[in-house]
């Protein structure tokens, strides 16, 4: 969320943020019009609020028909305004949350992937002498997954990862934790059915909620509002809303262990086949809390970036890193990598990671915040990175390790927890 005072203030930079993301700049007109009924009306409200009191303390002394008079008219003029007043700050909250975070100046401006830049690339392709097969293929033949029956019993996207594509996928996940405990990450296993405020603290609500599941009401919690995260970033957002930490005690770093729930509602008709874009995936979730201090953040967005890279590269594994643009980043981001292996399956390069960086915008959201050593409370900023999603990570290790004979090798780092080197058909 972004402080009402700037977006005051820099009205037309605000517009030209919210256009470069494919937003209707007309939400920031909307607000700002909201915003001076509001204003306006809290003046009228206070002044009745303080005639009221003053008028209260005359009555205590002395009740006469005249105050008597004043008082009720006092009370009628609240109660029709008060009311008012909560509509317009209703509509006013609903307006703030709608406009997205301000991208960073390096930020390319482009609508869509094609106007995303090439930072880096890692490592070569794989130089394969035979006809590469597919994950699809290659689960199939060596039994690690079952798509047919997965989609049988849960429906489009569905699937079952099954002997050797258990210990597989686990292993990345367990590699992943490992790796980034051993940086100083602190492991976090969060609860991945939330309530509607950690997705709005965390900046998918309500751009996002379309492509989120929700789960009915409980009938003995009418508050109740629960969705499923597609990412552990949701709840480890809220872990710390509405909570005050001094300066000293940053960054806080956690790596987020969690199922993934997505939809995909807006990916219809995407990699329908296969596991790359599916309903439901492990994943492991970089996030920093940090001083509120851009120059800090950068340098911790590039960390992200390399610890993420490191993973890649001790797997072996051919990638790219693009620095995307302002229509393909997210509502909720300043600055966006995504990190793309190539998957010889495709014949092309794969999303495996994304590194963004949110400067305060969660933070106000979440109302996390942090005493300055002046001081001074700050919001603190956050940060977050895709370390290891199990389904496209498992895609791009049977593809790029794939032998003529059908088999798959299994990357170093992997085999003390796969407990083999080599995957083969075990009937």
């Amino acid at each position: 969320m972004l402080d009402i005072q700037y977006i005051r203030d820099h009205a037309q930079t605000v517009r030209r943020a919210v256009t470069s993301k494919n937003l209707n700049p007309k939400v920031v007109d909307n607000l700002l019009d909201i915003d001076q009924k509001r204003r306006q009306l809290i003046a009228q409200v206070e002044d009745l609020r303080s005639q009221r009191n003053q008028l209260n303390q005359q009555l205590k002394q002395k009740q006469t028909p005249k105050l008597i008079t004043q008082s009720k008219s006092l009370k009628s003029k609240l109660q029709d305004l008060e009311p008012q007043l909560n509509q317009l700050e209703k509509s006013f909250q609903d307006l703030l949350l709608q406009i997205p975070n301000l991208p960073l100046k390096d930020v390319p401006i482009g609508k869509d992937s094609s106007n995303n830049k090439q930072v880096r690339t890692w490592g070569e392709k794989p130089t394969l002498d035979f006809e590469p097969k597919n994950h699809i293929e290659l689960g199939t033949s060596l039994g690690l997954f079952d798509l047919e029956r997965g989609a049988k019993v849960a429906g489009f996207r569905g699937y079952y990862l099954t002997g050797d594509g258990v210990r597989l996928s686990l292993a990345i996940m367990l590699y992943a934790l490992d790796k980034l405990s051993g940086k100083g990450f602190n492991l976090v296993m969060p609860p991945i059915i939330n309530r509607r405020s950690a997705f709005i603290n965390s900046g998918h609500f309500p751009w996002g909620e379309s492509e989120t599941y929700r789960l009915d009401q409980d009938e003995t919690d009418p508050d109740s509002d629960y969705f499923l995260a597609g990412t552990a970033e949701v709840p480890l957002v809220s872990l710390y809303a509405n909570e005050i930490f001094s300066e000293k005690d940053l960054p806080i770093k956690m790596v987020g262990f969690s199922p993934c729930y997505r939809r995909e509602i807006g990916n219809y008709g995407k990699d329908t086949k296969g596991i790359f874009r599916v309903h439901e995936f492990l994943k492991a979730e970089q996030v920093i809390i940090c001083k509120n201090d851009l120059e800090e953040s950068l340098q911790w967005h590039e960390k992200l970036l390399s610890y993420a890279e490191e993973i890649l590269q001790d797997l072996g594994l051919h990638y790219r890193v693009m620095l995307m643009c302002t229509g393909d980043m997210g509502e909720p981001q300043a600055k966006k990598y995504d990190i793309e292996t190539w998957m010889p399956g495709r014949q092309d390069y794969g999303e495996i990671a994304s590194d963004s960086i949110m400067t305060d915008f969660q933070s106000r959201r979440a109302n996390i915040r942090y005493q300055a050593a002046d001081g001074t409370l700050k919001f603190a900023h956050m940060l977050n990175n895709t370390a290891a999603p199990s389904t496209r990570l498992l895609i791009a290790i049977l593809e790029n390790y794939q032998q003529a004979d059908g088999t798959v090798k299994v990357p170093a780092p992997l085999v003390p927890y796969v407990g083999k080197d080599l995957l083969r058909r075990e009937d």
